[in-house]
């Protein structure tokens, strides 16, 4: 399935590249309970979601909006074609003809975008007037050994700003007790000068065993815990490998995020557990 004004792969384009406006309008078509046409229980079924899944999907607002994010956070391959493919099988032709122009727009904007990130600087290193630079990837951590090996860590924290009190309770409950755990806090470990993106792809990716997630109001407004969860999860599909772990510390007046739905929660907010919360979470981090 090729792109109609180019030779584009659309089975090669992941489905991030589709942007809020394609999804909403998707929506249009698929959420209303249609008595002759497919709607979006059908396409959840083709994209492999069990029945008791996408009977929880019925109390949210938007299911289809919500259910591409899931998907494309459970499968590492998931591609605009592979949707385009599953709409066609749905019976859904009106859906992907509709929208096919909006769907090329998204495609051709993420391809250039693809590409500018690929130019080559402007300054070649022949007429470099600088001095030799550390690698953007070695000596990131206040540990480092720029010379020797990386630093490691037992855990990456994501967390908001806002929430500073708990995080300086957990690196007291964890690292500086006998569980002597080492947690990656970005304001403290990570040296100033490099790039947010780049240096949190890196720890998340290959310094850290596992990612702690401290969901609040404020985290879901958040781009930067936005990317790093999403990126989190984009390493793991369908949480095989425990290594997400989200933690909520206090009551919460917006929908849990939906992404995280289908992992075990660490709850605070409960009185009658919070005594086992520390020995539960830190036993989650420690293992192998």
């Amino acid at each position: 399935m090729a792109c109609a004004d180019s030779e584009v792969d659309l089975w090669t384009i992941p489905l991030v590249a589709l942007n809020v406006t394609v999804r909403k309008k998707l929506g249009l078509y698929l959420n209303p309970k249609n008595a002759v046409a497919a709607d979006w229980t059908t396409v959840a079924e083709l994209m492999g979601f069990s029945y008791l899944e996408i009977k929880n999907y019925e109390n949210v607002k938007n299911p289809t909006v919500v259910l591409l994010e899931d998907w494309q956070a459970r499968s590492l391959d998931v591609s605009v074609g592979k949707l385009l493919s599953i709409l066609t099988e749905a019976e859904r032709k009106d859906c992907v003809e509709d929208l096919r122009a909006l769907i090329d727009e998204d495609v051709r904007k993420y391809i250039e975008h693809l590409k500018k990130k690929d130019e080559p600087p402007v300054q070649v290193p022949e007429v470099d007037s600088c001095g030799p630079r550390t690698l953007e990837r070695v000596g990131i951590t206040l540990e480092d050994d720029p010379n020797g090996a990386p630093e490691l860590f037992d855990a990456f924290i994501c967390y908001c700003k806002s929430d500073f009190k708990f995080v300086f309770e957990m690196i007291r409950e964890l690292e500086q007790t006998d569980y002597k755990l080492k947690l990656c806090v970005f304001d403290r470990d990570v040296l100033p000068g490099s790039c947010v993106w780049t240096i949190t792809s890196e720890l998340i990716e290959k310094r850290c065993k596992r990612m702690v997630v401290v969901v609040s109001d404020e985290y879901l407004e958040s781009d930067a815990c936005d990317f790093q969860t999403k990126f989190a999860l984009s390493l793991c599909p369908g949480a095989r490998s425990k290594r997400l772990i989200p933690v909520i510390y206090k009551p919460m007046s917006k929908q849990f995020p939906s992404i995280l739905r289908f992992l075990t929660v660490c709850d605070y907010t409960r009185p009658c557990t919070q005594s086992w919360f520390w020995v539960r979470l830190a036993r989650a981090l420690s293992l192998p």
